[in-house]
């Protein structure tokens, strides 16, 4: 049975919604939608009847009615006769075309092209929150294809293993090798993906209560990690010119953190990378303040520009390095590794067991052949990256002068400073005009980065033209509306999928 929430309980979650400029409906089914994607009201949950909320916010039953038949069209409520509409996340595919509602972007969608959620959706929404590839399909189903065939030499086994299949631990220990980290197998522990490695490594490594040093802005599934762990986050800003490493230094000395979570390679979402000079002060100082150094390179191999840089790990004996597959092939794959000191691997495997006893043994398989061929698909992945890039900045400048951005060297998206503080409203109008968004405040701690935007480069060009003039659209209402833009700030931010 759905939880139900009674009318003064959703009044005080709404705070002051309606700001008096334009429909009180449309405002009212902003901000519920808004709590709804923020995790605020839980799904499956039942929302007050009309006649109860008209009473309780002292609006027109027509109101009420009205935001809720809005919710039902976007896919954010069910419907049924008979019983209160109950919360919801609208599936992926496909979308209404009521879902634009009366403000339509500048320009009607693109032709229906990539399908696969998280990236587009046929006559739908633009999906911005992600920044993510899709496969590339001939590679990976070649892998899929061999390991299919070595696969019964594995099956009079138990298929248990913590630390991950010998060939695919060989392969990747090789590639840290090779850029100058000499690494054996037993270096190596293969995870479920990046998220995995780093929940095994915070699991191992902290208590409750102890301190993590993080930048700021930071991966947002890392704050999660950090988090759910009952850790507590060292935020330490970036400089004009990137790492403060300063600030970085001070604050190891004195808070000590156990661990330090960072992104060295195409920092998520800010682009930047590490030079190797800065590299080697941090190892240094981490090492003389014990504290141990996470470096998360899903996204090193996506270099655009061919910067030459070095793996942390080649500064210091404790740093522990995670990998993944998913940004340079898929991240359906779901395979991931933990690099480390042979000791150090041996206790994330300890631990590890708590959580599961291994990984799935043919994308084990198909895995070792993609690491070993990991130069195949990236010419071409990092020649089109480069076009949507280029196609992105151009766009920005063009119909959204005043927001400044400073190009990437490499990864998957650019970190967007806005002319005002409007992330979260833009975020909350976004999926009227055909598009979803990550909000700045999801990348940091406190509310910051009200600010900021992140938007991927992983859509071909025509679709990214959809979505920037849909973002201008938006930016306009929010520019002619500045008491909706204030009403809409002081929402929650809603969460990444």
């Amino acid at each position: 049975m759905a939880t139900a929430l009674p009318a003064p309980a959703l009044a005080r979650l709404l705070g002051p919604w309606n700001t008096g400029t334009g429909a009180a409906y449309r405002a009212l089914a902003d901000v519920i939608r808004l709590l709804i994607l923020d995790g605020r009201i839980p799904l499956d949950t039942a929302l007050p009847s009309e006649r109860s909320l008209c009473s309780t916010l002292a609006v027109s039953r027509t109101t009420v009615t009205a935001a809720y038949s809005s919710l039902r069209e976007q896919g954010f409520l069910s419907s049924g006769q008979g019983s209160r509409g109950k919360t919801r996340i609208p599936e992926l595919t496909p979308f209404g075309p009521a879902l634009f509602g009366p403000h339509p972007p500048s320009t009607p969608p693109a032709s229906p092209g990539l399908v696969a959620p998280g990236l587009a959706t046929p006559g739908g929404l633009i999906d911005l929150a992600y920044s993510a590839l899709p496969a590339s399909g001939e590679v990976v189903h070649r892998a899929f294809a061999a390991a299919l065939t070595e696969l019964p030499a594995l099956l009079p086994g138990f298929g248990y293993d913590a630390l991950g299949l010998l060939p695919l631990r060989q392969a990747v220990a090789d590639r840290y090798s090779a850029a100058g980290v000499p690494t054996q197998p037993g270096q190596i522990m293969v995870t479920s993906g990046a998220q995995h490695a780093l929940t095994i490594i915070i699991r191992t490594l902290t208590d409750r209560q102890d301190r993590v040093l993080v930048e700021h802005p930071s991966y947002p599934h890392a704050l999660d990690a950090i988090r759910s762990a009952r850790c507590r986050p060292v935020p330490v800003a970036f400089g004009s010119a990137g790492w403060d490493l300063p600030a970085m230094e001070a604050a190891m000395v004195q808070q000590q953190p156990k661990i330090a979570y960072l992104v060295p390679d195409f920092h998520n979402p800010t682009g930047l990378i590490m030079p190797d000079n800065q590299r080697r002060r941090l190892a240094r100082a981490a090492a003389a303040a014990g504290t141990v150094l996470v470096a998360d390179e899903t996204l090193r191999d996506l270099n655009l520009d061919g910067v030459p840089t070095t793996p942390l790990a080649a500064f210091g004996s404790t740093v522990v390095s995670i990998g993944s597959l998913s940004k340079s092939h898929w991240g359906g794959l779901r395979t991931g590794w933990i690099r480390a000191s042979e000791a150090m691997i041996q206790r994330f495997a300890a631990a590890r067991t708590t959580l599961d006893l291994g990984g799935p043994v043919m994308e084990q398989l198909a895995a070792a052949h993609l690491v070993r061929a990991l130069e195949e698909p990236l010419p071409a992945l990092l020649q089109t990256l480069r076009g949507n890039r280029a196609a992105l900045l151009g766009l920005l400048a063009e119909h959204l002068p005043t927001w400044q951005v400073r190009p990437p060297a490499g990864g998957l998206s650019v970190w967007c400073r806005l002319p005002a503080a409007t992330s979260t409203a833009l975020t909350v109008l976004a999926p009227e005009y055909g598009i979803r968004l990550a909000a700045g405040p999801r990348f940091g701690i406190g509310g910051a980065f009200e600010r900021n935007l992140r938007l991927p480069f992983t859509l071909p060009p025509d679709k990214l033209e959809t979505a920037v003039l849909a973002l201008r659209a938006a930016q306009d209402r929010l520019d002619a509306a500045p008491q909706l833009r204030r009403s809409l700030t002081q929402a929650p931010a809603v969460a990444i999928a």
